[in-house]
């Protein structure tokens, strides 16, 4: 298992402008290895679990990576959880610092499973990657979905991809 790798993505296939068409190839069933990868961390708002400033954060973020030039450019990551019915976290993979953003670092294994639906079936999703790491003999920590595309795209490209990512031990 290589560390620090991600499936690689085509970013030319887009589009829209915005998010690039979604390939779930080489997603499902992966297994992650992170050593010391930085990230960009970021908190958003929300209404029982209804993002309220998602759009905005992101494209703050999104901006200040693209400025800082440490976007991978074989693709991206975008781990988010909800730390409560009114706040979420998200972890922008990069290949270096960025200016005015809290930065971290993530060190662990993770496993992947692709899913494809609407957003709301996040809390099923969340619940077949803890069945996916019990089934590999592990237990799951911190679970992330990686939502692959805005709802925007979404609509564009007719699909919704979402990677489950659970933390492994």
């Amino acid at each position: 298992m290589d560390t620090n790798c991600l499936p690689k993505m085509d970013m030319t296939d887009n589009t829209t402008g915005c998010c690039p068409k979604f390939n779930p190839a080489g997603w499902d069933g992966r297994n992650l290895h992170f050593e010391n990868k930085p990230f960009v961390r970021a908190k958003t708002r929300s209404l029982l679990h209804f993002p309220l400033n998602m759009g905005k954060v992101i494209s703050r973020v999104q901006r200040h990576i693209e400025d800082a030039g440490v976007q991978d450019p074989e693709g991206y990551l975008v781990l988010s959880r909800d730390l409560s019915h009114a706040e979420a976290e998200h972890f922008f993979a990069v290949t270096g610092g960025v200016p005015n953003e809290e930065m971290t670092e993530i060190t662990g294994d993770f496993i992947t499973r692709v899913f494809e639906g609407p957003y709301r079936r996040a809390k099923d999703w969340m619940h077949d990657m803890e069945v996916a790491a019990e089934a590999s003999g592990k237990n799951a920590g911190r679970i992330f979905m990686f939502y692959t595309t805005c709802p925007k795209c979404v609509r564009a490209y007719g699909k919704n991809y979402v990677i489950g990512v659970a933390e492994v031990s």
